[in-house]
């Protein structure tokens, strides 16, 4: 899913490209406001995420122009503005959801998701991932395997979805902890074992066949076992 990030932290940016880019976004970042807009208005995007103070055109100011020309693409506002007037505003000028930063980078993913769920044709969601005997339903949040319902945590469920949009790839740790945590060196070191152990639990123990596996000093992979 294309997604145009507007962030003139350096710092913010780069974590937000690295995250959401590991989440399934394709990733286009730019600093300024003017740029923004003029990417915004050339190329096709699935969804925004804009910080409202930055240089030249304000976020706001970007949106609102977007919506005066009738583009509608989502808006996630994403700013340390946290009074109730500015949420009022963001959302009033064309946004689709706020967050205030601090943020939790997994927070900032699902209310993402939701929003192009919520903007997108219904068909476009419809799809369901299958591993085995294992299906993910993504508009549904569910998780079956055998025909049953596996019930998983925030968390668990988080660490799935980064899974299955892996399949068959090695995610990392650092991955994960993104991922699940929403920033980098926040976690002890077990956290990250603890987690896995957990979603096998659920996801692999009471099956026979197992699709989460352990690729020693490189990560974990979802797939049926060659």
């Amino acid at each position: 899913m294309p997604l145009l990030v507007l962030e003139d932290d350096p710092e913010i940016a780069a974590h937000l490209e690295t995250g959401l880019t590991e989440a399934g976004f394709q990733v286009v970042s730019c600093g300024a406001g003017d740029q923004a807009l003029a990417l915004a208005l050339t190329s096709p995007f699935d969804a925004m995420v804009v910080d409202v103070h930055v240089p030249g055109l304000s976020g706001l100011d970007v949106v609102r122009r977007l919506r005066e020309v009738g583009r509608q693409t989502p808006v996630l506002f994403l700013t340390a503005r946290d009074r109730m007037e500015d949420r009022i505003l963001g959302l009033e000028e064309g946004g689709d959801d706020y967050v205030v930063k601090p943020y939790s980078l997994p927070e900032v993913v699902a209310r993402l998701r939701a929003i192009i769920r919520r903007t997108q044709p219904k068909e476009a969601y419809s799809k369901q991932v299958e591993v085995g005997d294992l299906i993910w339903e993504p508009a549904l949040r569910r998780i079956s395997r055998s025909g049953q319902k596996v019930e998983l945590t925030p968390k668990e469920y988080a660490l799935a979805v980064l899974l299955l949009e892996h399949r068959g790839a090695v995610v990392s740790r650092s991955q994960i902890v993104r991922a699940v945590w929403g920033m980098p060196a926040v976690t002890d070191p077990n956290a990250v074992d603890v987690q896995i152990r957990r979603l096998r639990r659920k996801l692999d123990d009471p099956f026979p066949v197992k699709l989460i596996h352990t690729v020693r000093g490189l990560g974990v992979v979802m797939g049926m076992h060659d």
